[in-house]
């Protein structure tokens, strides 16, 4: 066997030392790649929430989250929030939304005729029932319909004008009017209805008064029904 030159023997073992170490790097290495992803870095852009647009704040743009950074100060408490939100504290908004009147705090009724001039004119009232004031503004929504609660003809038009808020203690009440051409002198097709659908401003529950004034223009020539704004009382 040959004899090996003590610079050559140094050189071995080097190798064969660098080959024993390899083989716990490289199992620290295959553990380290079945452990999964690696994890999240806290202050990444992502939501807490996993929602973009669930937890967004008030006031802030769609898509933000409103989770607080790592480390800052909680935010502070405030009393206002965006226009338009329930949360609202102050404005004309949220004024009438407190005290607008609920379809379940009024009763309608359509009052006397007053017609002129080749126009059937109707006042429809709402009254408040109510133990508390409210306020209606505006146009209120209506329909005729038969027996079975098909609506009869096209849906009304609205006169101009310009809505006020109407203020109505328990027991007052305000007037819209209904108009329509009168259907002997138009000669637009008619029908009798069973009931006017009368639905308060900004309400989707409707109340029903039974229609006892006769036929109704549903169609052909000057056919359209007009309503106007809210006005106190019971009629013009």
């Amino acid at each position: 066997m040959a004899h090996k030159s003590p610079s050559a023997r140094r050189a071995a073992l080097l190798v064969g030392a660098v080959a024993v170490l390899g083989l716990p790097l490289t199992a620290c290495g295959h553990g380290s790649g079945a452990s999964g992803a690696p994890q999240r870095v806290s202050g990444t852009a992502a939501p807490a929430t996993g929602d973009t647009t669930a937890g967004t704040e008030p006031g802030t743009a769609p898509g933000t989250s409103s989770a607080p950074s790592v480390g800052a100060a909680p935010p502070k408490s405030t009393a206002t929030s965006a226009p338009g939100t329930a949360r609202h504290t102050g404005g004309t908004g949220a004024s009438a939304a407190s005290t607008r009147c609920h379809t379940s705090e009024l009763r309608a009724s359509v009052g006397r005729e007053n017609p002129g001039a080749g126009q059937e004119n109707f006042p429809v009232v709402l009254t408040n029932t109510s133990g508390r004031t409210c306020t209606v503004r505006g146009y209120p929504g209506a329909a005729f319909v038969d027996a079975s609660g098909r609506q009869l003809g096209p849906d009304p038009k609205r006169s101009s004008g310009t809505p006020t808020t109407v203020t109505l203690k328990p027991g007052r009440s305000a007037w819209a009017g209904l108009t329509f051409s009168n259907p002997g002198v138009s000669g637009a097709r008619t029908a009798k209805p069973a009931s006017l659908i009368v639905t308060p401003p900004d309400e989707r529950d409707h109340l029903t008064v039974k229609w006892t004034a006769g036929q109704v223009p549903v169609g052909g020539n000057a056919s359209s029904v007009f309503l106007t704004v809210f006005s106190p009382g019971t009629e013009p």
